[in-house]
Formats: C-alpha cells, sequence, structure tokens
C-alpha cells in the first residue's frame, strides 16, 4: 500500500500521507513516494497548485525510528518543496512533530484546524532540529524556536501562527483555504511560478549553504548513544536515562 494518496480538483492536485499505521511518520518510502509525487506535480502543466495534507489524526510524527529515510533524502525533499515551481500549500488537521515541522515549513502557506498540536521533539531522544532547521529557521520567530526546540514543549495552532510556523488557524481549515487556492486557480502559472521564486530566494541560499554541514550534524546525532537510548525509550515508552 502506497503511503502517499493522491486525488485532483480543478488544478489543485491534493497529496495526502497516507501511513497511519505509524502515524505518517517520515520513512524511507514515504519521503521517496513524497518526493516522487511532487516531481510529477511539477512536470504536469495541468497543476496549478499542491496541497500537502494527511490522513489520520496525525499530520507528520516526525521521522521514522524504525526505517528513517537517509539525511540526505529529507533534506532534498524539502528542498524540492521550496523550489517547485508551484505553490505548495499544507492543510493540518492533527498534530505535528519534529520532522512534520520541517514539511510545514518548507511549504509556503500552512493552514491548521484548532485542534492541531505541534512540537520540536529531537532534543527529547537525544538529537537535535538539524536537517528541518533549514527552513524552519528562516520562517520562524527566533525566540520562540529557542523555546520550543530547547524543551520539547507542545503548543498550539495559535501558538504556531504567532510564532510564524503557520499561515492561517480556524476551526475549519478548509473554509479558510477555499479563497487562498481560490486565488491560486485565478492566478496565472507563469506568475505563480515567479512570484513563488521570489519569496523563497533567500531561504534556498541559506538552504544551499548550510544544508552539508546539518545533514551530517542530523547523521552523527542519530548514530551516537544518546540517541539510541532516546528512541529505544521512546519505542519502549519509558524514560530516557537521562531524565531527571
Amino acid at each position: 500500500m502506497t503511503p502517499i494518496s493522491r486525488t485532483r480538483a480543478r488544478a489543485v492536485e491534493t497529496l495526502s500521507l497516507d501511513a497511519t499505521g505509524t502515524r505518517n511518520a517520515l520513512s524511507a518510502a514515504l519521503v521517496s513516494e513524497l518526493a516522487g509525487a511532487l516531481t510529477d506535480c511539477g512536470k504536469d502543466p495541468d497543476v496549478r497548485a499542491v496541497v500537502l495534507t494527511h490522513t489520520g489524526t496525525t499530520f507528520c510524527a516526525g521521522a521514522d525510528l524504525r526505517d528513517p529515510p537517509h539525511p540526505d533524502a529529507l533534506t532534498g525533499l524539502l528542498r524540492q518543496i521550496l523550489d517547485l515551481r508551484k505553490p505548495v500549500v499544507a492543510r493540518v488537521t492533527g498534530h505535528v512533530r519534529a520532522g512534520g515541522l520541517g514539511l510545514l515549513a518548507a511549504c509556503d502557506i500552512a493552514a491548521a484546524s484548532t485542534a492541531a498540536t505541534f512540537a520540536f521533539t529531537e532534543v527529547r531522544i537525544g538529537v537535535a532540529p538539524a536537517v528541518i532547521s533549514l527552513p524552519v529557521i528562516p520562517r520562524a520567530d527566533p525566540r520562540a524556536l529557542a523555546r520550543y526546540y530547547l524543551t520539547g514543549e507542545r503548543f498550539d495552532a495559535r501558538e504556531a501562527v504567532r510564532v510564524g510556523l503557520v499561515t492561517v488557524t480556524a476551526d475549519d481549515v478548509d473554509e479558510v483555504l477555499a479563497p487562498v487556492l481560490d486565488g491560486m486557480r485565478r492566478s496565472s502559472p507563469q506568475g505563480l511560478a515567479e512570484t513563488k521564486s521570489l519569496l523563497t530566494a533567500r531561504v534556498l541560499e541559506t538552504f544551499d549553504r548550510d544544508a552539508a554541514e546539518l545533514t551530517a550534524l542530523s547523521a552523527r546525532l542519530f548514530s551516537s548513544a544518546q540517541a539510541r537510548e532516546g528512541m529505544t525509550a521512546f519505542l519502549e515508552r519509558r524514560d530516557a536515562a537521562w531524565v531527571v
């Protein structure tokens, strides 16, 4: 069963993370399938915009600890979203953790229901939000990131809007997205592509400058003894050895 499902309505392609058994965690297969679907959208002249959403109660639980993607693959996926010549809109009605926040930050617009929750949980398993910082840090408030990166605390959709990780929140996320998608349907493909390039140019500049360093940091941390303990504790549903 493919971890990505696809539908299309009036030139908007919807890509749904559809691996509810793992809470849409970023497995090697999911990252590869999503990258392939985005490539297809980029080549298809009938696709005006892309909506990235999910099935189940979780948008994305972060890296799949049992089948993690290679750091280069995740880096490539985030850059692909930023560099796609079509707008990518995140539609979130559930929980977003760790690497899932990297997907949100890479999207051009992110809409979340008021039921959504967010957390950078990397620090609690002995790693750091290294690769996802490539799109997150240029988009979000640095003081807020310092708090949520360092504590792993959960925060709600209104706070996610305040700190710049989400564009808009509402009880009915589809209602708030309707004028956004209508605006894109009324816009020319060239206009959308060139405007997106203006908006992402600085993000891509720092992305390309720092990608190799942060990808190497991610690989080093995930292979460390503390990460092994943190991931084992998480999978065993117990506190890690360092919890005091």
